[in-house]
């Protein structure tokens, strides 16, 4: 095997094709990128039963041939060669990677050993890549990080008609975002997918502007997974298996009491009063027709308070929030102003969840679908 190629584009290459490889594997073979000729130059693929890789990019090649190198080490050595053409060739089990007047020797991994990448079925439908990539970035932050509970640490995709909805829950909150889908002539009218949040969120980096982004999902008796393609590029995931739990019925349809805030005011206040708390204690907030106070309450040696602009309509709210679950759904609100209403519960000592949504101006909703329910801790008396 013999080639060359432009370095920016063969680094960039190789560097989305072991992004989603995990940092340790118990099979070294899954941690090696399969590099292949081609009739208009080189395919890069990666694959660990679960994520799967793959692009192409032109290259000037004068032998064909197939070869499985580590992921990894090639990955930095591409990102940190001269400014130069690269030039591969092989002999026996070494590889020859030159670049300017930098050499460097790869041992080669055993291509016969390498699993086959699984097969992309026929398109679903169509996503402004975009408005995904910001979908996923404001939903996949509610997602559960604990992997005792496999099924909440993933995203619900859920597709109806013109629209995909994006759901994630970690139990104690839940965010929502629906964008608009395009089926392209596909028959598939509703289908759900629940992907593992961290690919997801790759994959909306990866993607964000590719103009358009092709999706495939695929149920058979052996496998279910779902592959993105834009760009000589592909990303394909395992869904996870098991029922979702229907978070969506959470959310009121109405709430008469909330109040508006900057939202840029209110990070900072939480962020500066949070400073005293210990570990997972939570922030008090009084709502008033004066404003919004922050209490935080961290210990005999340390409390802090400070009080910021809000616009309440409806009664006098106190509520106790986790700084950092409000913060996460803060940063996801892609507006000026954030909206923050009370629900109400049968019990009158214990509060309903907390609704934050996107807000233009003190007087106008936001124009996304975008919408972060988070239960609120106990008062303390």
């Amino acid at each position: 095997m013999k080639f060359q190629v432009n370095r920016d584009v063969f680094s960039e290459a190789v560097s989305f094709a072991v992004k989603l490889l995990p940092q340790r594997t118990t099979l070294p073979i899954l941690s090696g990128v399969l590099i292949e000729t081609t009739s208009e130059g080189l395919t890069l693929s990666s694959f660990d039963y679960e994520v799967s890789a793959q692009t192409s990019i032109t290259a000037e090649v004068e032998e064909d041939g197939k070869i499985l190198v580590s992921g990894r080490l090639l990955a930095d050595i591409a990102s940190r060669l001269p400014s130069a053409p690269v030039q591969f060739s092989t002999e026996d089990n070494r590889i020859k990677v030159t670049c300017g007047s930098a050499h460097f020797t790869l041992l080669s991994m055993p291509v016969e050993e390498y699993p086959t990448l699984p097969h992309v079925s026929e398109q679903t439908g169509l996503l402004p890549a975009e408005e995904f990539a910001t979908a996923v970035a404001q939903v996949a932050v509610a997602a559960s990080r604990d992997d005792v509970t496999p099924v909440i640490t993933g995203v619900q995709l859920e597709v109806s008609q013109n629209s995909l909805s994006l759901v994630a829950t970690d139990r104690y909150r839940v965010a929502v975002r629906a964008i608009d889908w395009d089926s392209a002539g596909s028959e598939v009218e509703s289908v759900t997918a629940l992907v593992p949040a961290r690919t997801l969120q790759e994959i909306g980096k990866t993607f964000g502007h590719s103009g358009t982004i092709s999706v495939s999902i695929t149920s058979t008796d052996e496998r279910e997974l779902i592959a993105f393609r834009a760009d000589k590029k592909t990303v394909t995931s395992l869904l996870i298996k098991g029922n979702f739990p229907p978070v969506k019925r959470l959310f009121p349809e109405t709430v008469d009491n909330y109040a508006v805030v900057n939202t840029a005011e209110l990070i900072e206040s939480v962020r500066r009063v949070s400073l005293v708390l210990e570990r997972e204690a939570a922030l008090r907030f009084s709502f008033t027709v004066d404003g919004l106070t922050l209490e935080a309450i961290g210990s005999e040696q340390a409390q802090a308070s400070e009080s910021i602009d809000a616009f309440l309509t409806g009664t006098d709210t106190v509520v106790s929030l986790k700084p950092q679950f409000l913060l996460d759904g803060l940063g996801a609100v892609k507006s000026e102003f954030v909206r923050i209403s009370f629900t109400k519960t049968d019990n009158p000592n214990k509060p309903g969840p907390v609704l934050i949504t996107s807000q233009s101006s003190k007087d106008q909703p936001g124009a996304d679908d975008f919408r972060y329910l988070l239960q609120p801790n106990l008062l303390l008396r």
